[in-house]
């Protein structure tokens, strides 16, 4: 037995060992593609365990996450801070060890896996990310990004839809940065994948445009080959389809679905290593293996070290560019720059409004990258000035998503994740349902990912109801971490930018009309500064008896109903409410004071209710709509469904 085989070995037993002792977990997985994986990492994997970080590693995603023993291994063994105490504590509370990898708990994950697919979008997206940075900072001969993406793929990733959605970009763009391996082992946790899933998907990937090989994934020899081709290739994202066989060695699960979800028990475990000549001591790592590891990472601080030269002895320009990438770049004064755009604007709907701000983000941001998925034209988040990416062509700000809303979010995760770029993706708000998972996990992994989204509410008008959010709005601010900002003038559309472009640890959705808006009268002495928290006195009254709340394009009809009231005697504040989410991490007294104290709670927003009464209680009033919206001009939407200052006024003296 060689060093390498005493690595796969290693690395296979080692999984089996921690999923047997958590008595949980996915062990047939991590044991089938140990070769693969030990081959990826100790001859073409770039990567420093001392320096995880490092902007020109190559990334490895494992895309299968409930296979994450064998990512945890790999890293133990490539020398990451990763304690075999760790593996051992797998599954356990508070372990680096989870059930599925999380981006953020141990070094090298380099994004959290396990909702099938993902883990495809966002190697898209880092291979994506990385063509885009070579663009910004390489010259010829020099050669500042250059990483690759290796990823591991099962059955089940390629059989959801967000991997087909990304891999079909990935082909467009022949982003030959990218090697993906699918274990093609045809086992899912049900029975054999031929109860639902016979295409071939090697010609489905030729049909996209990748370079595909097809190898047996247990022959070393086979699978080195294809390595090397799919590295050499160029123009084309690679696909190697590995058959392998799930749980191999083990005497009666190996190739069955047993394999898949659930420990594979002692004897089964002591049966595998006695056939392997292996010992039968849990956790026993082959002093060859460590050393195998050892000598690939001594190479790669060679390598590491060579690219810091390079880029210490950049020229001042490239520096400054490289810098900015880095840093993710935001000048401290672009709030002042934004609110001056917003302060010569005209009252229009808040999605041009917005799309005016966004040209000057994009001359002061240079991360800032994005697009739509095919909606560019209602949306209006082109960079005006900006060229479009293409293959081959890198060099500008405006991706082309097609119309694959769920692929779009999911890249757009791996572009934050590469540590050079604040993408943007854009699409109309009942579309974030085609989204939601790669929102939710941009979330999870307090990814800086900007979610634009128009025709936010039944106001966009005749398209009906099919196209028509009702629930979006409640449904999005459920997930934690994701602020959903809704501006109701240019003020607010400009605070809503720099709140995106500030907040560094987690996702942003801005929520954009499509009618028209008018701009809110302010104070002479308002600070701006103020719609930062979030919910803001707009409007006031002395001792107001009613506070009246609202969001987004809601807000002036709030203003109008105040007018109403306050010719019946009434005393009215109106708050708007741009961001519930910043307003309640505000301390309690702070927002008892913008809502005023004894005042009865009045909640106006096109949407449902439920989330209102949720966070004030039941005993206000919450205007809203908890039925689905209507096929008419949006005018006449807004009087029939009651969103006139009105009709809003008359509610609330008829029920307060």
């Amino acid at each position: 037995m060689d060093d390498f085989e005493k690595a796969v070995y290693s690395v296979r037993f080692l999984s089996a060992d921690a999923v047997e002792k958590a008595k949980s977990g996915h062990p047939g997985t991590p044991m089938a593609l140990a070769g693969i994986a030990v081959d990826i990492f100790t001859r073409h994997l770039r990567y420093d365990p001392k320096e995880p970080g490092w902007p020109n590693r190559d990334r490895f995603v494992l895309s299968c996450g409930h296979a994450s023993m064998l990512l945890y291994s790999m890293l133990h063994l490539a020398g990451y801070d990763l304690s075999l105490d760790e593996l051992k504590n797998f599954r356990q509370w508070g372990s680096k060890t989870p059930g599925h990898p999380e981006h953020g708990l141990a070094p090298g994950v380099e994004t959290t896996t396990g909702p099938l697919g993902q883990g495809v979008g966002n190697a898209v997206g880092f291979a994506l990310a990385g063509k885009l940075a070579g663009a910004r900072l390489n010259e010829s001969g020099s050669s500042v990004i250059d990483y690759r993406v290796f990823a591991l793929a099962s059955d089940g990733d390629l059989m959801e839809g967000v991997a087909s959605e990304a891999s079909s970009i990935a082909g467009h763009l022949g982003l030959d940065n990218l090697i993906v391996v699918y274990d093609d082992n045809k086992i899912t946790i049900d029975g054999s994948t031929n109860l639902a899933f016979s295409e071939d998907v090697g010609k489905r990937y030729e049909a996209y445009g990748w370079f595909v090989q097809h190898v047996d994934g247990l022959k070393p020899d086979e699978v080195r080959a294809a390595l090397d081709k799919a590295v050499a290739n160029k123009g084309k994202p690679s696909l190697i389809v590995a058959k392998t066989i799930i749980g191999i060695g083990l005497p009666t699960r190996a190739g069955t679905s047993k394999a898949h979800g659930m420990a594979a028990t002692q004897p089964e475990i002591d049966g595998a290593k006695n056939a392997a000549g292996w010992t039968l001591e849990p956790f026993y790592v082959a002093p060859e293996a460590r050393a195998l590891f050892e000598r690939r990472a001594a190479e790669n601080r060679k390598v590491r070290d060579a690219w810091e030269k390079l880029v210490a002895g950049l020229p001042a320009d490239r520096a400054d560019a490289y810098k900015k990438l880095t840093t993710r770049f935001v000048p401290d004064n672009v709030f002042d720059e934004l609110l001056a755009v917003a302060k010569g604007l005209k009252p229009d709907a808040t999605r041009n409004l917005a799309s005016t701000i966004e040209q000057k983000v994009a001359a002061l941001v240079p991360s800032l990258v994005g697009g739509a998925a095919d909606l560019n034209e209602s949306t209006k988040t082109d960079v005006k000035d900006s060229a479009s990416v293409k293959r081959g062509e890198f060099g500008g700000k405006n991706l082309h998503f097609g119309i694959r809303e769920h692929g779009m979010a999911a890249i757009n995760n791996g572009l934050a994740l590469s540590g050079f770029f604040i993408p943007l993706g854009s699409s109309f708000l009942i579309f974030t349902d085609y989204c939601r998972p790669s929102i939710r996990l941009s979330a999870l992994m307090e990814q800086q990912v900007l979610h634009v989204f128009t025709h936010d509410s039944v106001f966009l008008g005749e398209d009906g109801p099919t196209h028509q959010p009702i629930e979006q709005l409640a449904s999005l601010r459920l997930i934690p971490n994701l602020d959903v900002v809704r501006p109701a003038d240019a003020m607010e559309c400009a605070a809503a930018w720099t709140h995106a472009l500030t907040r560094r640890h987690g996702p942003t959705l801005i929520a954009l009309s499509r009618q028209k808006v008018p701009a809110l009268e302010r104070a002479a002495d308002f600070d701006p500064k103020v719609m930062f928290d979030g919910a803001y006195v707009l409007a006031d009254a002395k001792d107001p008896e009613i506070t009246i709340v609202a969001t987004g394009s809601e807000v002036h009809v709030a203003v109008d109903a105040k007018k109403k009231l306050e010719a019946k005697g009434k005393r009215v504040r109106v708050v708007s409410a741009p961001c519930w989410e910043a307003f309640l991490r505000k301390p309690k007294d702070a927002q008892r004071a913008v809502l005023g104290k004894g005042a009865k709670i009045v909640t106006v927003e096109a949407g449902r209710t439920l989330g209102w009464s949720g966070a004030l209680g039941g005993d206000g009033l919450h205007i809203g709509i908890d039925r689905f919206g209507a096929s008419a001009p949006w005018e006449k939407i807004a009087e029939e469904l009651g969103f006139t200052g009105d009709a809003v006024a008359a509610r609330i003296s008829a029920e307060l």
